[in-house]
């Protein structure tokens, strides 16, 4: 038998044991975002610490706060004296789960329907922890390579003290190779390495016209409301297709993938008849390009309005930032961009909410050699695509800026129909079989990552 039959053998004799781990995982309630279930995050932490320990490594949970932080998991096995070291990276917090009655299956109770395994979680980011231990499992005592595991407790709220964590850990942290599950791949099917991610510039910005309301009917036609105000303020950021106008931001060009139109309407949701915005290739508008949407606006409700004309509105601007940009640039443009146009005089107040840095990934080298050649087993000789994308993990570029010599691969179990964040998150478990073969392969080889240098 070949190295991929006795490895594939192997994981399928696990998976059920595979299965039941992650089963277990996504019924503890870890969404960080949540003071209340601080307790359950906590509990999610020792259930990642006590799967690791079972297999032999050396874990414990970590803070970056004296006060209580976000527990993060850190574990360690040794491979052969001389081996090279990789870095395990998942996360084991979630998201909220918002209205339940949006769900087709309960939240917190993992249920399989189909292909998929519907739960909180179930594919972001608890599959990418499970996908370490099927790996970890399927090599057992023959890990060719020294393991360090590293299961975050905080991403989904923005990795706050991750920074600290890097460098209070960062003689056990340091590795050759850094593997990030929590990306996922190009289609059902078709595997991928992440190499670029937007950043993420999020503004608040308050218009006021008005010391106080006043009567649309006396004052309607000549003194502006704030609600026109800000809609006008918004609107200047874009030309007639959709493009932003807002100078000096950067972008760059998209790896060269076809994205076909049935497949955009599909996965994207787009309503009947709604027509793309912007100019050039559709993943440049998707992955390298800056993109502005408005994700929160105060004004009075429709219902109960008066006739009034409105003194002040809120808008939360969210601005995707270029891989090839800087958030301090972005926001230093967007800044500037609306103090400019800011329409009729109104003042405006502008409070920056968070930044987080775009990365862009030079994908080549053994290890990424190595990383390819086991996607192309585990997927049958497909290939793998190099692909970007539009939304933001940050932390990569604090992995990028603590470890720089080491070869950084983002991949995970996510595929365009996952639906992380929202209601119905599901994993696809055929991929989720093929994702724990890649990486075992991956870690059967780098054992051969210095003859390859």
């Amino acid at each position: 038998m070949t190295q991929i039959d006795v490895l594939r053998a192997r994981l399928a004799d696990l998976m059920p044991g595979l299965r039941r781990d992650l089963e277990e995982l996504v019924r503890i309630e870890s969404v960080s975002a949540d003071p209340a279930r601080a307790g359950e995050v906590q509990r999610s932490a020792e259930k990642t610490r006590d799967l690791f320990v079972a297999e032999g490594f050396e874990a414990e949970i970590v803070s970056a706060r004296e006060d209580g932080g976000a527990p993060a998991v850190i574990a360690h096995k040794a491979g052969p004296q001389g081996a090279p070291t990789v870095l395990l990276y998942a996360h084991h917090d979630v998201q909220p789960e918002n209205d339940h009655a949006d769900w087709d299956t309960p939240p917190w109770e993992p249920t399989e329907v189909g292909d998929r395994l519907y739960g909180r979680g179930a594919a972001d980011d608890k599959a990418g922890i499970v996908t370490h231990l099927a790996a970890i499992r399927a090599l057992g005592d023959g890990l060719p390579v020294n393991v360090t595991l590293f299961i975050e407790g905080e991403e989904e709220v923005g990795s706050e003290t991750l920074p600290a964590l890097l460098e209070q850990y960062a003689d056990r942290l340091r590795a050759d190779v850094i593997v990030i599950a929590d990306s996922g791949n190009w289609d059902i099917g078709v595997p991928a390495l992440t190499t670029s991610l937007r950043g993420l510039v999020r503004l608040d910005v308050e218009v006021r016209t008005l010391s106080h309301a006043v009567h649309s009917g006396m004052w309607g036609g000549l003194v502006p409301d704030a609600i026109m105000t800000l809609s006008r303020l918004i609107s200047s950021c874009f030309d007639d297709r959709g493009n932003l106008v807002i100078d000096g931001l950067k972008s760059s060009p998209a790896a060269d993938v076809d994205y076909p139109e049935e497949r955009l309407r599909a996965e994207s949701g787009a309503a009947p008849g709604v027509e793309w915005i912007g100019s050039g290739p559709v993943v440049e508008r998707l992955w390298t390009q800056p993109a502005l949407s408005i994700t929160g606006f105060d004004a009075p409700k429709v219902e109960g309005a008066s006739n009034t004309l409105t003194p002040t509105a809120r808008a939360r601007f969210s601005l995707r930032t270029a891989p090839a940009d800087t958030s301090e640039n972005a926001l230093a443009a967007l800044q500037a961009h609306l103090e400019k146009h800011a329409p009729w005089g109104a003042s405006l107040t502008m409070t920056v909410v968070d930044t987080g840095e775009a990365t862009q990934i030079k994908a080549d080298g053994p290890a990424y050699d190595i990383a390819r050649d086991a996607f192309r087993q585990a997927w049958d000789g497909t290939e793998p695509v190099d692909m970007g994308v539009g939304g933001s993990i940050p932390f990569i570029a604090e992995f990028l800026e603590a470890f720089p010599q080491a070869s950084v691969l983002v991949t995970g179990v996510e595929d365009p129909d996952t639906r992380a964040h929202g209601a119905n998150e599901g994993l696809h478990l055929a991929e989720f079989d093929r994702v724990c073969l890649a990486e075992t392969l991956l870690l059967a080889n780098l054992g051969d990552l210095a003859n390859r240098a």
